[in-house]
């Protein structure tokens, strides 16, 4: 090695390091997937406790117990996701055959202007629902295979519900449990390190559910101006879809273009178009530069590419959970860098317990 130069070197030995990073990084993903059942819960879990962290936070500020806290906090969250739910799914299957009537009739509009070339369009519309059912099938079958997948769902989701409960109650106790599984004199690094980590979920999912709330609202009250049917379930699955940057507002911002077509006609889907694209405009130049700007920094190349990872991954799931895994992993970083590289950044977290009544670790 000596016989070689000094940054072919230096290449050899960040190559070792990659290669090393990258090989314990597939093993745990390999890992995460054969304990999925076990890992999803928790990392969902997470989520939600980095999400309703300062809800309870403040419930406990205001003297309610702490398990009083957390059990309303679980409530909340329940009722909340339980009414979104609810509401999206009442409003699509209301519209559902307005949807396929519509692009019976766009298809039909086609056939008149452009003669046989849009005869099978008009076939499609018409056969749509029975090729929907026949595709619907297909998928039910390869994806779901059984009432087994159902019921892990659920019991995931219940878990997770748990979790959210376990780890606000005792959030309090983490500092202190993380310092004592800490070998050597790593207590302090390894607490700066989780603590920079957490902030970055807690920074996104903040972020991420003040942008979703404005879009949310700016695109049912457009909705509800044009008088287009279930505004209110499309607001809410554009308030869900927005934790999956970029697809999940695509995604929902079609179906509320689709809705506006079955019900109201082109003119008005055209109109609706425009209240999507506007508040889209809306969000990337002005609600993500000064909300996430504060709470997480991460370009938007970023961010696409560790939602292809985890859609390659995982999938949905895998898209849900790649960027505020991301940011903690920028925030773990960012730690390192500051106290191993020279970095300016704030100087680390003082040792010890966090007061109990402000500790934002799960």
């Amino acid at each position: 090695m000596r016989l070689l130069p000094e940054p072919v070197r230096r290449l050899a030995a960040w190559c070792a390091v990659l290669l090393l990073v990258a090989g314990v990084v597939w093993i745990g993903v390999r890992l995460c997937g054969e304990f999925r059942t076990a890992v999803t819960p928790v990392l969902l879990a997470l989520l939600g406790t980095a999400l309703l962290g300062p809800l309870y936070r403040r419930l406990v500020r205001s003297g309610v117990q702490r398990s009083v806290a957390a059990g309303l906090t679980c409530v909340a969250v329940v009722a909340v996701v339980g009414g979104a739910v609810y509401i999206v799914v009442a409003a699509l299957i209301d519209t559902g055959d307005q949807i396929i009537d519509s692009l019976r009739s766009a298809a039909k509009g086609v056939a008149e202007h452009f003669g046989s070339a849009g005869t099978g369009l008009d076939d499609l519309a018409a056969n749509a629902r029975e090729l929907l059912g026949k595709f619907g099938a297909t998928a039910a079958s390869n994806v779901i295979s059984g009432v087994s997948v159902v019921a892990e769902s659920i019991a995931m989701a219940v878990l997770a519900l748990l979790l959210v409960f376990f780890f606000l109650r005792d959030s309090h106790r983490a500092v202190a449990a993380l310092r004592s599984l800490a070998p050597g004199g790593t207590a302090d690094t390894l607490e700066a390190m989780a603590r920079r980590a957490f902030a970055g979920v807690e920074g996104f999912m903040r972020g991420t559910t003040v942008i979703a709330l404005i879009d949310a609202l700016c695109i049912t009250v457009g909705l509800l101006v044009l008088r287009v049917p279930g505004a209110v379930g499309l607001g809410a699955l554009v308030f869900v879809g927005a934790y999956i940057p970029y697809l999940g507002a695509f995604l929902s911002g079609a179906v509320a273009v689709l809705v506006a077509l079955a019900d109201r006609g082109f003119v008005i889907a055209l109109w609706a178009l425009g209240v999507v694209l506007a508040v889209q405009v809306l969000e990337g130049h002005v609600l993500q530069p000064v909300i996430q700007s504060r709470t997480v920094q991460m370009h938007p190349a970023v961010v696409m590419l560790a939602i292809t990872a985890g859609a390659s991954v995982a999938g949905i799931l895998g898209m849900l959970l790649a960027v505020p895994l991301t940011a903690a992993a920028f925030g773990v970083g960012a730690e390192l860098r500051d106290r191993y590289g020279g970095g300016t950044g704030p100087p680390p977290a003082p040792p010890g317990p966090a007061p109990a009544a402000t500790s934002p670790e799960p």
